[in-house]
């Protein structure tokens, strides 16, 4: 058995997401598993050292992940040779610097999204990355859901004829923190530090509808900040001054209109906290996270307007759950083996850095239509 060791530094795994997604049902996950299976007698087994500030959460991590390592003295794992790959899951405004350090000692990048604070930094991280001849991706995560992998699979197979039109809903309520705490951290809600669903959420929607349904080409977008005050982690009331809600249009190449609500201020009655909805000429889906839904035009019903009797159909009834045909893994790790793939067999992994830089790019523009009030184009990169 030929196995490929291949190390990474993860800086930023003591957060949520981090710990959750990238640490523990990921690469922690690869490793249980025997590794990135490659062929019968070839493997990619990842060997991480976790990075962050605070010793005390790096230990504690370390115990519940099995993980041996970990440093708070980032510039000293950057100048090991036994650490290929940088992976960066830090707070935004922190992680161009540390990107950028990695790349001058070296390391192929694989980081979280955004990947700047501005179009400009996030697109520099590509260059400087491709000009130094290294491999780059960013976390698209979305992709590899059930649910989109579904839609996908409905659009490879001409089931919605020519799509007309992509609706999503995203979001719930986040708890302001005066009696029941908050289930998010609080500079997301502060526009000095980077906060806002904007700049969260955009890079999201520009990936989704990119690989999905066409390239954005314009947008029109409303910010709000609904909720005025919150509670932070250590009890103290604190002004939001980043938006916590964010209604956009987006125009797609192919004459493709996108609608995607995007609020933390928001009760759910739907599906799931992400339900995209897409119609075309010949049938229609509303994809979650993990299930989908399909309705073909021989399926269709024919209401009449007419408020004065109850509705006589049952609309839900109309729609038939797409089968359970594949096995799918985490969307997380599916990325990561991907990645892990690329790095030690080259295979294509189109969502570079570049990539990156688009999802900044549209967040930009989404918050400059918001300032205007009015529709701004999107120029390729």
């Amino acid at each position: 058995m030929t196995t490929h060791n291949i190390g990474i530094i993860m800086n930023g795994v003591t957060g949520r997401m981090g710990t959750n997604q990238h640490l523990l049902r990921s690469i922690k996950a690869i490793i249980e598993q025997g590794g990135v299976k490659i062929s019968a007698d070839e493997v990619i087994m990842p060997d991480p050292i976790l990075v962050g500030r605070n010793e005390a959460k790096l230990q504690a991590l370390c115990k519940q992940s099995g993980v041996q390592k970990y440093t708070t003295d980032l510039d000293s794992v950057l100048s090991d040779p036994n650490y290929q790959i940088y992976f960066d899951a830090q707070v935004t405004g922190r992680r161009a610097a540390a990107v950028k350090k990695a790349i001058l000692a070296g390391k192929h990048i694989y980081c979280e999204k955004p990947t700047g604070t501005t179009t400009e930094e996030a697109l520099e991280l590509y260059e400087l990355a491709t000009a130094a001849g290294l491999k780059n991706g960013v976390v698209q995560d979305k992709l590899w859901l059930p649910g989109m992998l579904k839609l996908k699979r409905l659009m490879e197979n001409g089931f919605f004829g020519k799509i007309l039109s992509v609706r999503g809903e995203f979001g719930y309520w986040v708890f302001e923190g005066h009696s029941i705490p908050a289930q998010r951290p609080s500079w997301n809600y502060r526009k000095e530090d980077d906060g806002g669903i904007i700049v969260d959420m955009l890079c999201h929607w520009r990936y989704v509808l990119d690989n999905l349904f066409g390239k954005v080409k314009s947008v029109s977008c409303l910010g709000a900040t609904h909720i005025p005050e919150r509670i932070d982690e250590n009890g103290q009331a604190y002004k939001a001054t980043a938006d916590d809600a964010c209604y956009a249009t987006f125009e797609l190449e192919g004459d493709v209109i996108a609608q995607f609500n995007s609020s933390w201020t928001v009760r759910v009655r739907r599906d799931d906290l992400l339900t995209l909805q897409v119609d075309g000429t010949h049938g229609s889906a509303v994809a979650g996270l993990r299930d989908c839904h399909i309705q073909h035009y021989g399926n269709t019903p024919k209401p009449v307007w007419n408020p004065d009797i109850p509705q006589p159909i049952p609309f839900f009834d109309g729609w038939a759950k797409v089968p359970e045909q594949e096995l799918f893994d985490n969307a997380f790790k599916a990325q990561w083996e991907l990645f892990l793939k690329h790095i030690v067999k080259d295979t294509p992994f189109p969502w570079d850095l570049k990539a990156g830089a688009r999802g900044v790019q549209l967040a930009e523009k989404g918050l400059e239509s918001w300032a205007k009030r009015a529709w701004v184009d999107i120029d390729e990169l």
